[in-house]
Formats: C-alpha cells, structure tokens, sequence
C-alpha cells in the first residue's frame, strides 16, 4: 500500500486552555481531512507564547506530511502565531503587498492602522490562503497551513486550500453493535484481534442509555478484506458472549 498522507493540528490561544473559548474547529478538520483520505494523527493546544509555538511546529512538521494551524493571526498584541511560524523556519517576517491588498478590498486605505497592517504580515516565502470571508489571508510554509480561529473564517481558509493538498487512500469503517454487554467480557479478544491486525484501528466505545450499556466497536483502515477480516472476528466474539448470556449485564 503506499505511504499514509498524514497531518497534525496545533491549535493556539490562551482562550482555549482557559476554557473561555470552546473549541469547534477540531472535530470540522477531521472530517475534512478524513474525506480525503489524510490521516489525521495528533493535536495539540499551546498557549499565546512564542517559544511554546515554536517548539511544538518543529516537532509536528518534521513528523506529518501537513501541519494546520489555528488561531493567533489577527490584529492584536496576543496574536504571535505569525512570528512563532517565521522563528520556527529561521525566515524574517515581512508585510506582504498582496496581503495589503487584499485587505484593501475590504478596508478603506484611511482605515488601514498599523494594527490592521499586521494581518498583512508573513514569513518570507509563504504562499497566502484566500479568505472568502474576510479577506485578511492566511498562509502557507513548506508543510504547513497557517489558519485564523474563527471557524467560519477558518472553513474558508481550509476550503481554499483544499485543491492543492494530496489526497490518500481513503479511511474505512465498519460499526458492531454491541449492545449490554460491558467491555471487561470481551477486552482480551479485542486486543488479540487488534494485535493480528496492527494495520487497523480497532476501538471498543462504551456508552450507558436508559441505564443500560450500549457499547459499540469501530473497526477503521485503508484495506476492505482486512476490515472484514477483523469484523467477522469480532462478530464471533460477541454472538459467543450473547449466546453465554452476557447481554444481560445491568448496572446497580
């Protein structure tokens, strides 16, 4: 099979890890990414803070075949992602003319305060993404994506990115129902199905409705016949389990 297309997403700004902020734009880039067969395999939050930027786009870039950012690309004294991105490759930081113009489009020239001159700024060399909705661009560096935090600014932004990444195989899934059954019955032959088939993801998701469990099993990968494989294994496990009883478990 060939090699996976995979990504990471930082997310930056003190309002997420304070909680003020609630996050909305992971679960929408996972499905975007997963539409197009890119395997979306690590997040992290950090802070407002230069070197925290820094270090965590120098572990994430060298790893993934795409970094996308979010947050941090506006006009305030917080917004450091820009600076963070230019440290982070050695390049300068400059003001973009096809930045300013763009922001022209939107903003009277008397308007346009130093404040507002610093959603023009760029590292040198960086590719600018189209913002549909406000015109303030982001940008783009070798492998990695440089988005704004609001999520209607940033669905734009990843749209019009969007033409330009590589595409993989796409993710497959199949769902077991598992119903009352707790997962302590069935874990040790999960597992060993799991480790049979190290190329899939194999996860056991537990939920209570009603007072009862109505667990479920996902079976996630690249390769049908290995998916079915791996089903048909665990639907003998759990018509066992049913058949001994086991789906009469209630909670107390």
């Amino acid at each position: 099979m060939p090699e996976p297309v995979t990504a990471a997403l930082l997310v930056i700004g003190d309002e997420i890890l304070s909680g003020r902020t609630k996050d909305k734009n992971i679960g929408f880039i996972a499905d975007f990414l997963t539409e197009r067969g890119i395997d979306l395999r690590e997040v992290r939050v950090v802070p407002d803070v230069i070197a925290e930027i820094v270090a965590a786009l120098n572990a994430l870039r060298h790893r993934y075949t795409y970094v996308f950012t979010t947050g941090g690309i506006g006009p305030t004294h917080d917004d450091m992602t820009v600076d963070a991105v230019g440290a982070a490759f050695g390049v300068p930081v400059i003001e973009d003319p096809r930045a300013i113009a763009l922001l022209l489009q939107r903003i009277k020239p008397d308007d346009l305060n130093e404040a507002r001159r610093r959603m023009a700024r760029v590292p040198q060399g960086a590719e600018l993404v189209e913002n549909a909705v406000s015109k303030a661009p982001g940008f783009k560096i070798d492998n990695v994506i440089v988005m704004a935090g609001v999520p209607a600014v940033m669905q734009a932004m990843l749209a019009a990115v969007a033409p330009s990444l590589e595409m993989g195989l796409p993710t497959l899934a199949r769902s077991i129902a598992v119903g009352n059954i707790p997962e302590g019955a069935y874990a040790a032959e999960l597992g060993a199905i799991a480790a049979a088939h190290p190329n899939l993801s194999i996860g056991s998701y537990p939920s209570i409705v009603d007072g009862k469990f109505a667990n479920e099993i996902v079976v996630r990968g690249k390769d049908a016949e290995e998916i079915a494989a791996a089903v048909a294994a665990v639907e003998t496990i759990i018509a066992a389990l049913r058949a001994a009883g086991r789906d009469q478990y209630k909670i107390t």
